[in-house]
């Protein structure tokens, strides 16, 4: 089975936002934003796209308390199933600073125990802001990846994990898709079309 996925992060689209093609975005099931963007940008890609729009919330968006965007569903409420796909979702990037969405190693692992008996039954693809240590982070302390969503993917296995955070602009060898355990990663960053890939169980 398979889900045609937009995933934005990080940068808002002058392609997208300022001259809308419909027929590149046709057939897209869904919607997955890693954060880091416009409230008025994800609502414009729902309104323009008729597919359910997923987002977390980037280190950026406290915007988002005072002014949500519009007609799109908070992965960090709870799991959300697409069409037999079963997605989970957590925002913020690893940071001592003491502001929002900004976590330390151990609050993060604190919100993902929190999260357990949510995900018991396990998850297909794994959403975040920030990427896994070592899976696609930066080198300098603001883009380290957090431990405990490697340790996540190790226990869960799901098949994709999208994140952003990590721009590509940031290094000339900054990859798109990285393969990890069977596990392919993809940094979202400003857009990417992902047709994603599962067993026919899930459909």
């Amino acid at each position: 089975m398979k889900l045609k996925t937009l995933v934005v992060s990080d940068h808002e689209s002058e392609y997208i936002w300022d001259f809308f093609d419909a027929k590149a975005f046709q057939g897209v099931e869904a919607i997955i934003s890693c954060g880091d963007l416009k409230p008025g940008y994800l609502s414009f890609l729902v309104t323009m796209i008729p597919a359910p729009l997923l987002f977390v919330r980037g280190n950026h968006d406290a915007r988002y308390r005072e002014n949500p965007p519009e007609g799109c569903i908070d992965l960090e409420a709870s799991p959300v199933v697409i069409k037999g796909v079963r997605f989970v979702g957590f925002g913020g990037c690893k940071s001592e600073r003491p502001a929002e969405n900004h976590y330390s190693e151990r609050e993060m692992g604190r919100r993902i125990f929190r999260a357990s008996l949510a995900m018991r039954k396990g998850f297909d693809v794994l959403v975040t802001h920030a990427p896994a240590a070592g899976l696609g982070d930066g080198d300098d302390r603001f883009h380290e990846g957090f431990e405990s969503f490697r340790t996540l993917l190790d226990r869960y296995q799901p098949r994709y994990h999208l994140h952003g955070h990590q721009h590509l602009t940031y290094s000339i060898g900054s990859k798109r898709v990285l393969e990890y355990n069977g596990i392919t990663i993809v940094n979202g960053y400003n857009y990417y079309i992902l047709d994603m890939d599962f067993p026919e169980e899930n459909a």
